[in-house]
């Protein structure tokens, strides 16, 4: 199973110099792409934080109103602790019939959250989506970027824990 290696992180709200050391090394600058600084900043800590956001606004030189209102616009970017994996169970119509159901009671059990929680130790985020696009290999859930499919309750639990071994 190949993934994009990961940083592990601390809980918690990224300190000053954490945030200082993570912008000057992405070099944001007025001439950033916001929405591409923004992306690689939450990939960092997981999480937008209000310092964070407000650093990223000096930086940049864009208001503050409009950082946030990029950020309250689009569902991908997170301002409160964000598991480490985000987990996307599909819940669309060829997912359903094929037991997505059973799928996503299996994901509740093995990490002990629901929909929209993370798990105590910032491993996982869960969330349900509409559609993954990946009707072919239905049921389907997502880790990150790699897709998953024709799961079933014993797969799932697998998969979660190879993620689990890995760090």
């Amino acid at each position: 199973m190949q993934r994009a290696p990961c940083r592990a992180r601390s809980p918690g709200e990224p300190g000053e110099s954490e945030i200082d050391a993570a912008l000057s090394e992405l070099d944001a600058s007025p001439q950033s792409n916001l929405i591409s600084l923004l992306q690689d900043v939450q990939r960092r800590f997981g999480y937008l934080s209000q310092q964070t956001l407000v650093e990223v606004s000096k930086r940049t030189k864009v208001r503050l109103s409009r950082v946030y209102g990029v950020v309250s616009f689009y569902a991908q970017f997170y301002t409160e602790p964000h598991g480490l994996h985000t987990v996307r169970c599909c819940r669309g119509t060829a997912c359903h019939v094929k037991g997505a159901g059973r799928v996503l009671a299996a994901v509740r059990e093995e990490l002990g959250i629901d929909e929209g929680e993370t798990t105590a130790d910032l491993m996982f985020y869960l969330e349900t989506v509409a559609c993954l696009g990946t009707c072919l290999l239905a049921p389907t859930m997502m880790i990150d970027s790699q897709y998953f499919g024709r799961l079933t309750p014993q797969r799932v639990k697998h998969i979660l824990a190879s993620y689990r071994d890995s760090l």
